[in-house]
């Protein structure tokens, strides 16, 4: 018999009943998924999936410590079901003491739902966003450019149990929609994403739209050279830049000296004023629009995140606030080490430009623009030196010049070369915080929403032959 026949709460209560570990969590993840996918304006494809992976962290006591297994597999029939246990204690017996380990968050008041059937989606989930695009291909064709993209809902229902009592759920809709146009030459591109919970909130129509304004703008085209222009940031650009940012900013590599947060003779830069705009970077479970998991749910041990801290709860938290560095990502482990405050990574992240500006929309900052370059996208980031935490790129689907206020046409791609932490500092201006789409990142994290940025000397290091 599949384990898919038994409710997840139960596979999780027998897998635990099943430990005979010092300790012991289980965390069963049930994924479904459906997705559409369309090229020269028509549909191509859809489909629906569905899946289970399970996840289970034994941990042995001994005199030096304590040790701990992890195994995670997915479709885990359930005469797998032991064997799996047995190898998640079979791995902490193998093992050394875990440097992060920590006693197991103990039990507190059961999720509500814990015992209910996992959330789903369905092709339904698509049934006004799909005849919506049938509508943009029309007005795609009849207006002489072709569109290409992909839609795609997830839902994951996480089932979080423990030996110490946890009994935790949190159901997580994610929801991403990519949309490219193209002149039939294809010479001219353009791109626009949106992430949403649900799809009632995204019109093809708009971004259409928005697609055809810069094909327009890319008809008069332009070569410029290498070196610093005042930038616009789009918002999805700033997300791109400030998730590295975040990936990048654990306590422990900061006060081991490893990363652009670490100060110079011991410590942290945590208290440091990063920017003179007043904006706060934070993260809060509670979000509205992008709701995140409440508690820790650690799949595995690294330098941000440990087993040990599954079931924590997450409390909204500032990394940056007003323009001081107020925390960098730690676990229960890497907390006691730095002496920083006890502070996981949270699954959402949200730039605020503060009472000192954040009203102007994008448009309305081209508008106030005298001489200057907007950007659609960024790809390809990498990092070069994380001591300055100094990033390479792509610009990617247009680069458009502004004279004058007004967009005059588009111009040539850029590899670039910034820090997003120098970048916050010399930025004039921000614009208004809308959800956002990270282009890059958006296969890992999507929960996001930032402003536009102005940046009076972007370094476009080098002239890119890439659309």
């Amino acid at each position: 018999m599949s384990s898919r026949t038994h409710k997840p709460h139960e596979i999780v209560e027998r897998a635990l009943e099943l430990s005979r570990a010092d300790g012991c969590l289980v965390i069963a993840d049930e994924t479904s998924t459906a997705n559409l996918r369309w090229a020269g304006n028509a549909l191509t494809t859809n489909g629906v999936t569905r899946g289970r992976t399970l996840t289970v962290v034994a941990t042995v006591d001994g005199r030096e410590g304590t040790a701990s297994g992890v195994v995670s597999r997915s479709a885990v029939t359930a005469d797998e079901l032991e064997p799996l246990v047995r190898a998640a204690e079979a791995a902490a017996r193998d093992a050394g003491p875990a440097e992060d380990a920590q006693p197991l968050v103990e039990g507190r008041p059961a999720s509500p739902d814990f015992t209910e059937a996992p959330a789903e989606t369905s092709s339904e989930v698509f049934a006004a966003f799909a005849p919506a695009l049938g509508e943009s291909f029309a007005r795609a064709r009849a207006g002489g450019r072709e569109l290409y993209g992909f839609a795609n809902h997830e839902v994951v229902s996480s089932y979080l149990g423990t030996s110490t009592g946890l009994r935790l759920r949190h159901d997580q809709p994610t929801g991403t929609l990519e949309l490219n146009a193209k002149s039939p030459d294809r010479t001219r591109s353009a791109w626009a994403g949106r992430a949403t919970r649900d799809f009632t909130d995204v019109d093809p129509a708009v971004l259409d739209a928005e697609l055809a304004q810069r094909l327009a703008w890319a008809e008069r085209r332009m070569e410029l050279p290498a070196g610093r222009y005042e930038t616009l940031l789009p918002p999805t650009a700033v997300a791109d830049l400030l998730i590295y940012q975040m990936w990048s900013s654990g306590a422990r590599d900061a006060a081991e000296g490893r990363t652009v947060f670490s100060k110079p003779g011991g410590g942290t830069r945590v208290g440091e004023k990063l920017s003179r705009l007043p904006l706060t970077l934070r993260s809060d479970p509670a979000e509205p629009g992008l709701e995140a998991a409440p508690f820790v749910l650690a799949h595995s041990s690294g330098d941000d995140s440990s087993v040990f801290d599954n079931g924590l709860p997450l409390p909204a938290t500032e990394w940056v606030s007003e323009g001081v560095l107020n925390r960098l990502p730690t676990t229960r482990h890497s907390a006691g080490l730095t002496g920083l405050p006890v502070a996981p990574a949270i699954d959402n992240l949200i730039l605020d430009a503060g009472a000192a500006g954040g009203t102007r929309s994008l448009p309305e900052m081209v508008a106030g623009t005298e001489r200057g370059l907007l950007l659609t996208c960024l790809w390809y980031i990498r990092e070069v030196d994380p001591a300055t935490l100094l990033l390479t790129g792509l610009t990617r689907d247009g680069v458009y010049l502004v004279e004058g206020g007004e967009v005059v046409g588009e111009v040539n791609n850029f590899r670039f070369n910034e820090s997003p932490v120098d970048l916050l500092s010399r930025a004039t201006e921000a614009g208004r915080t809308e959800r956002t789409l990270p282009r890059e990142w958006s296969d890992w994290f999507t929960r996001t929403a930032m402003p536009a940025l102005r940046v009076p000397d972007f370094n476009m290091s080098s002239v890119s032959k890439g659309v």
